[in-house]
C-alpha cells in the first residue's frame, strides 16, 4: 500500500512540471473536489461562476482594450459505481459567456464540451490506528473530451493580443489522465485530485495547450441527528497549462500560465440527497505573460444517489 502511495504522489509532482485554456475559465474547467455521497449512482446539477480580465497592458495593467469577462455554466453530472473497481464520471455543460468593453459587449450561450471519465479502484484499505477506524482508496482512470460545444475561429482575429478563451468549446476531442485518493481517518479526511487533460488540434489548425488541475483538501465530518452529515473543507487548487500552438508551430503568447487559489467549502448529505458549495480565492497568478487576470470563483451543486 504505502508503495502505490508513493507512486501516487510521485506522479502528481512530476504533472507540475507540465504546464489549455486561460486556467479555469473559458472552455474548460476540471476541477473535482470531494464527490457527493453515494453508493451505487449518483446525478446532479453543479454551477459554477467564474471572471477573467483580459486584454491587459504589459504590467498586467488596464487598457482601452481590456474586457471584463464572466464564464457561467450550469452542468448536469453524474457518477456510477460499477461493481467495487470501476467508476464513471460524466459531464454535460451549458454555458453562458459575457463580455463587457469599451470597443463593445458580447455573450454566447450553448451547450459545452462533453466529458466521460472512467476510474478503476487500484486499492481500497480498512485499518485502525489507535482503535481509531482509517480508510484509504485510491482511484486512477483516463477521460475523453468530446467537441461538442461551439467553436468560433473568427475569435482568433488578432494573435498577439487575443486569448483564444472566449468560445463554448474547443472543437478538438481531448483526453484526460486522473487519480483520485482519499485518506480518513474517523471523520477527519484528506481528499486529493489531479487531471491532466491532453488537447489535440482542431480542424481549424488550433490546440490548447495541455493543462494540469490538481486540488487538496482537508475536511472533517459532523453527524447530526444520525441523519444528517455536514463537512466543512479547506484546500488549495493548482491549475497549469502550457501555451497554445497555431498551425502547429506558432506558440500564442497570450496563452498558458498559472493559478494557485485557496478553498474553502461545506458538503452536506441527508439521506440520498447531497449538496455542496465552495468559493475559490485567486492566490497566485500568471496567465498568459501577465495580459489576462483570473478572478475568483464559485462552485454550487446539488445530488440524488439511486
Amino acid at each position: 500500500m504505502k508503495r502505490y502511495l508513493i507512486l501516487f504522489f510521485l506522479t502528481l509532482c512530476s504533472y507540475t512540471t507540465l504546464a489549455c485554456d486561460i486556467c479555469g475559465c473559458g472552455v474548460g474547467s476540471y476541477y473535482l473536489g470531494i464527490l457527493p455521497e453515494y453508493q451505487k449512482r449518483f446525478i446532479g446539477l453543479r454551477y459554477q461562476h467564474k471572471t477573467l480580465r483580459a486584454h491587459l497592458g504589459p504590467f498586467g495593467e488596464r487598457t482601452p482594450i481590456t474586457t471584463d469577462e464572466t464564464y457561467q455554466s450550469v452542468e448536469v453530472w453524474g457518477g456510477w459505481n460499477i461493481g467495487t473497481k470501476f467508476r464513471v464520471l460524466a459531464f454535460v455543460p451549458y454555458n453562458f459567456n459575457d463580455r463587457v468593453a469599451q470597443t463593445g459587449n458580447g455573450s454566447k450561450t450553448g451547450l459545452g464540451d462533453i466529458a466521460v471519465m472512467g476510474y478503476y479502484n487500484l486499492f481500497s484499505h480498512r485499518s485502525t490506528v489507535s482503535d481509531q477506524l482509517l480508510v484509504q482508496s485510491l482511484w486512477v482512470g483516463a477521460g475523453i473530451k468530446a467537441p461538442t460545444g461551439k467553436y468560433e475561429p473568427g475569435e482568433r482575429l488578432v494573435v498577439s493580443e487575443s486569448p483564444n478563451n472566449f468560445q463554448l468549446g474547443t472543437a478538438s476531442t481531448d483526453f484526460t489522465l486522473n487519480a483520485a485518493y482519499d485518506v480518513r481517518l474517523m471523520d477527519f479526511g484528506i481528499n486529493v485530485n489531479a487531471n491532466y487533460k491532453i488537447n489535440t488540434n482542431n480542424k481549424y489548425n488550433y490546440r490548447y495547450g495541455n493543462k494540469l488541475t490538481a486540488n487538496a483538501l482537508v475536511y472533517y465530518k459532523f453527524r447530526l441527528f444520525n441523519k444528517i452529515t455536514i463537512a466543512p473543507n479547506a484546500g488549495l487548487l493548482y491549475e497549469t497549462s502550457q501555451q497554445d500552438v497555431e498551425s502547429n508551430k506558432f506558440p500564442v503568447d497570450v496563452s498558458g500560465g498559472h493559478v494557485l487559489s485557496l478553498i474553502g467549502g461545506l458538503e452536506a448529505n441527508f439521506s440520498r440527497f447531497s449538496a455542496g458549495t465552495n468559493y475559490q480565492n485567486v492566490a497566485a497568478q500568471h496567465l498568459a505573460n501577465n495580459r489576462v487576470s483570473a478572478g475568483n470563483r464559485l462552485m454550487v451543486h446539488f445530488s440524488l444517489a439511486f
